[in-house]
C-alpha cells in the first residue's frame, strides 16, 4: 500500500470514528429530552406534570409553555416539555404513552383528534393520572379539564369582523391549518356561522395548509388562480394568515383584498400595520399555560376545578395597536 493511501486510510478511519461519536452523542441528547423522567425519582419537586405541545419550537406553544414553567418554579413542580418537532399525530400520541408509562402526576396537552385522543385520553386517566387539555378540547373524552379558546366563537368572532371590513359584500377563500384537528373545525364552522346570514358573503373554496406559511401561500396563488372573483381571504392559523398575505403583498393586491388572520406573531403585526391584514383574532396562550398547572394542582389536592375555562378572545386591528403597545404575551400561533 502507498504512503498516500495510508493516510488516506487513516483519515478516512478518524472520520468515520468522528462521525459515530457526535452520532451517538447527539442521538443521545435527542432521546433524553424527548423521554419523560420516571416521578419516583423526582423528590426534590412535589408534582411531576408533562406538557405536551401541538409541536415543539411553535411559538404560540412557547408561549404556552413559559406561562406553564413561570406557574411550575411558583409551587415547586417540575415541568417537562416534550412532543413532537413538528406537527405529527403518531408521535404526538406516543409522547402520551410514554408520559403515562413514567408515571407522572399529570399530562398537560391539546386534544387534536376525536377518532385517535379521545380512547387515549381515556386509557391515561382510567390509570389514574389526570388529563386537562389546552388550547383545544377532546370534549367526548374523560379528561378533567379544559383551559383554552372558545374556538368556535373565534371564528365566530372572525366572520363577524369579515363582516365589518367588507361591509357585507364578499366571496371568501378560507385556508385552515388542517382538515382534522378540532379547534381548526371548529374555528371554520364558527366563521361560516357567522357570516351565512349575509347575502353578499359567499364562501367560495376551503383549502389545507398542514400548518404551513409556505403551503399557505402555495394555495393562496392556487385560489387565486382558479377563483379570480376571491376578494378576501381568512386563515384560521397564525401561518395561514402571513401564506396569505405573502402573496397578497407580491401581487399588489392590498387594495382589493381583505384578509381576517389569527393570532399575532411579529410577521402578522407588520401585515396589520401595512394594511395588508385588516384584523385578526387574539388569544392568551401564557394565561393558559399557567392556570394549567394551577388547576393540575387544584385537581390533585382535591380542590374544586371547572370543567371548562374558557381565556379571553377578541379582534385586533391596525387602530388597536395605535392605543397601546403589544403585551409580548399576545406572540401567537
Amino acid at each position: 500500500m502507498s504512503r498516500f493511501a495510508n493516510v488516506a486510510y487513516i483519515l478516512g478511519t478518524l472520520f468515520f470514528l468522528i462521525s459515530c461519536f457526535f452520532s451517538i452523542y447527539y442521538g443521545y441528547k435527542v432521546v433524553t429530552h424527548k423521554l419523560p423522567t420516571e416521578s419516583n425519582h423526582l423528590e426534590k419537586y412535589k408534582y411531576h406534570f408533562v406538557l405536551v405541545p401541538e409541536e415543539q419550537d411553535n411559538e404560540y406553544w412557547r408561549l404556552v409553555e413559559k406561562g406553564a414553567r413561570t406557574a411550575a418554579e411558583k409551587y415547586d413542580v417540575l415541568l417537562e416539555y416534550v412532543g413532537p418537532k413538528q406537527a405529527n399525530i403518531d408521535e404526538h400520541v406516543k409522547t402520551i404513552e410514554m408520559s403515562a408509562a413514567s408515571k407522572v402526576d399529570g399530562i398537560l396537552m391539546q386534544g387534536l383528534n376525536d377518532e385517535q385522543f379521545t380512547p387515549l385520553i381515556d386509557r391515561v386517566v382510567e390509570k389514574k393520572i389526570p388529563v386537562i387539555t389546552v388550547d383545544t378540547d377532546a370534549l367526548n373524552s374523560k379528561r378533567i379539564a379544559y383551559i383554552g379558546t372558545d374556538n368556535y366563537y373565534s371564528g365566530y368572532l372572525a366572520g363577524k369582523a369579515m363582516i365589518e371590513e367588507t361591509h357585507g359584500i364578499a366571496n371568501v377563500a378560507i385556508i385552515t391549518g388542517n382538515y382534522y384537528k378540532n379547534h381548526q373545525i371548529q374555528r371554520v364552522k364558527g366563521f361560516q356561522d357567522a357570516v351565512k346570514k349575509e347575502k353578499g358573503i359567499r364562501i367560495i373554496t376551503v383549502k389545507e395548509s398542514d400548518i404551513s406559511r409556505v403551503r399557505a401561500a402555495e394555495k393562496t396563488h392556487q385560489i387565486l388562480q382558479d377563483y379570480p372573483e376571491v376578494n378576501a381571504f381568512y386563515g384560521t392559523s397564525a401561518l395561514d394568515g402571513i401564506g396569505i398575505a405573502q402573496e397578497v403583498e407580491k401581487y399588489k393586491m392590498k387594495n382589493s383584498m381583505t384578509i381576517i388572520a389569527f393570532d399575532t406573531l411579529p410577521e402578522t403585526i407588520n401585515y396589520i400595520k401595512q394594511g395588508i391584514i385588516k384584523a385578526t383574532v387574539v388569544q392568551e396562550p401564557y394565561e393558559m399555560g399557567f392556570k394549567s398547572v394551577e388547576m393540575m394542582i387544584d385537581l390533585i389536592e382535591g380542590r374544586k376545578v371547572p370543567t371548562i375555562v374558557h381565556t379571553n378572545t377578541r379582534i385586533m386591528r391596525a387602530e388597536d395597536l395605535q392605543v397601546s403597545h403589544m403585551d409580548r404575551r399576545e406572540i401567537k400561533r
